[in-house]
């Protein structure tokens, strides 16, 4: 150690006041008295430069102007990870005082922290440490490991860890803190900038039981993950958003237990990266969200058939990215197990002004969907999808080649690529009469209804001109008052003023029904109580 700097310092992560940096360079700096360190802040607007002073360059930073020299007595490189659990479950009288605030919750005698993707249970000082199964050292700067085995004797009984926003530098300190954890099976390295292993490291026992690991923020490559997964034999929940990953590679032996992966804010490649993933045989919750992703595409399985890709998907979610075909919506019809889809904010939800419209044709285009965007989807709401869709298309099927008589049904390729599901919902509900055609041309769009929405008891809540279509059940137009008035829909009593008979109101009391069946017509007003 030189004048109050460990010996490890290159590389090191250290905070000064409350700002984090990486330490670059340790050394003199000439015409000048003393030790500096070189450093890259996280925030490169603390910044001076780019590590070259006077012309000379002490380090290189990744941004031209992210690095500074401070002295070492600035510098804070941390503690042990026992003494942050001491300092922050061991308190004194004043500082417990002081907490149960912001960020806590007092119930009796016991104060529940929530911090991060975690709420973890702030134990009463007298406490035993031994006796903590949940730690919480969020933005605690721990550093290192500290004395060997003195975790393990102390808090032998610790199952969760949240070390998330501390100045670990190298994937070698988590392991050394999680060797003398003998239960561990949750644990959150979140926004900690470290090093990974780049080669292959012998596999241990130490996260043996890990089930669930965050690697949010920390700069890790998928190169890496695969490289750490051998020691994670029984990891089902894997989150790494925010790392710059654009490169995905075939997990080969490894991650064979995982359920739930998180790969959101990594601009991927493109969508084809997906296929690198896609036999991860237990792999049920897959979240994409802000990926870059413009395109998804199976291509082992041709139109009506069940891909091989994603055996086990049940729950997807690619909302916030590029996709702007509804060749992507479907593809999503050939994953075999898919039950749930989360997929707004896409330019292809630009491509109908009516959002309902939007919704039903999603619907009809994917047969086992049962939840959209955190929606129930109804069986009501998917039979009134689906046979408007088979209405809606059903001069385009004809024009291809279509055809009552199933002899002489031959629609085109080109129909089937834009309407995989049509042969599908013909055979479900019949092929669509020649006559039904032409008495109803109708498309979702002129089938709306133009409605206000009034809330009687609640003068201060102004009137509100919505257009819904008449197929749009009980329960949806409460989905959507939701979203307006913030009242949970099953709070929600609606009723129905006719614009022609003043004076008539009638309730609207089955959520299943659509608005057609009130007979609800356009200028009618709906009243909202609860």
């Amino acid at each position: 150690m030189t004048a109050g700097v460990p010996s490890n310092a290159l590389g090191q992560r250290i905070m000064c006041g409350t700002h984090y940096a990486t330490v670059l360079y340790v050394g003199n700096i000439p015409s000048t008295a003393g030790i500096w360190l070189g450093v890259e802040w996280d925030d490169p607007q603390r910044g001076k430069h780019d590590g070259t002073y006077e012309g000379t360059q002490y380090f290189k930073c990744r941004h031209p102007r992210g690095g500074s020299f401070i002295r070492p007595n600035k510098a804070n490189f941390g503690v042990d990870f026992l003494t942050a659990i001491k300092d922050r479950y061991a308190l004194s009288d004043e500082q417990d005082v002081q907490r149960g605030t912001e960020n806590t919750l007092v119930f009796g005698k016991k104060t529940v922290e929530f911090v991060g993707m975690d709420s973890i249970a702030e134990q009463q000082r007298q406490v035993q440490l031994n006796q903590l199964v949940d730690i919480s050292v969020r933005e605690c700067a721990v550093s290192h490991a500290g004395q060997k085995e003195e975790i393990s004797r102390t808090c032998a009984n610790i199952r969760h860890i949240n070390l998330s926003k501390n100045l670990i530098s190298s994937w070698e300190t988590v392991t050394a803190i999680a060797s003398q954890v003998q239960n561990l099976e949750t644990l959150n390295i979140s926004e900690n900038k470290m090093k990974f292993p780049s080669t292959s490291t012998s596999v241990s026992s130490v996260f043996s039981k890990l089930r669930i690991l965050a690697l949010n923020q920390t700069e890790i490559t998928w190169t890496e993950v695969l490289l750490c997964a051998p020691g994670w034999p029984a990891l089902e929940e894997l989150y790494l958003t925010a790392n710059n990953i654009t490169v995905l590679e075939w997990p080969d032996n490894v991650l064979q237990t995982l359920k739930l992966l998180d790969l959101s804010d990594n601009q991927l490649l493109d969508g084809n990266q997906l296929h690198l993933i896609a036999h991860l045989p237990r792999l049920e919750h897959l979240i994409l969200r802000n990926t870059g992703i413009s395109s998804i595409h199976f291509p082992d399985a041709a139109f009506g058939c069940k891909t091989k890709m994603f055996p086990s998907l049940k729950h997807l979610v690619i909302k916030d990215n590029k996709i702007s075909q509804w060749s992507s919506i479907n593809e999503l019809d050939k994953l075999p197990s898919l039950l749930s889809l989360q997929c707004h904010n896409n330019p292809l939800m630009d491509t109908e002004k009516n959002p309902e419209t939007l919704r039903q044709l999603i619907i009809a285009k994917i047969s086992q969907l049962e939840v959209l965007n955190k929606s129930e989807i109804l069986p009501a709401e998917r039979k009134g999808a689906e046979l408007d869709y088979r209405k809606i298309f059903g001069n385009d099927w004809l024009a291809a080649g279509g055809h009552w008589n199933p002899e002489e049904n031959k629609p085109s390729e080109e129909f089937l690529a834009a309407h995989p599901r049509y042969p599908a919902l013909c055979l479900k509900y019949g092929a669509p009469e020649e006559g039904e055609l032409k008495r109803q041309p109708l498309t979702l769009k002129n089938q709306l209804l133009t409605l206000t929405i009034k809330c009687p008891e609640k003068p201060e809540q102004k009137p509100v001109e919505k257009k819904l279509p008449e197929s749009m059940t009980i329960q949806r137009v409460k989905g959507l008052l939701y979203r307006l008035l913030k009242i949970p829909g099953s709070e929600l009593k609606l009723s129905c003023e006719s614009s022609k008979l003043e004076g008539k109101e009638f309730e609207l009391d089955n959520d299943l029904k659509p608005l057609q069946f009130y007979s609800i017509e356009n200028g009618d007003c709906v009243l909202v109580r609860w």
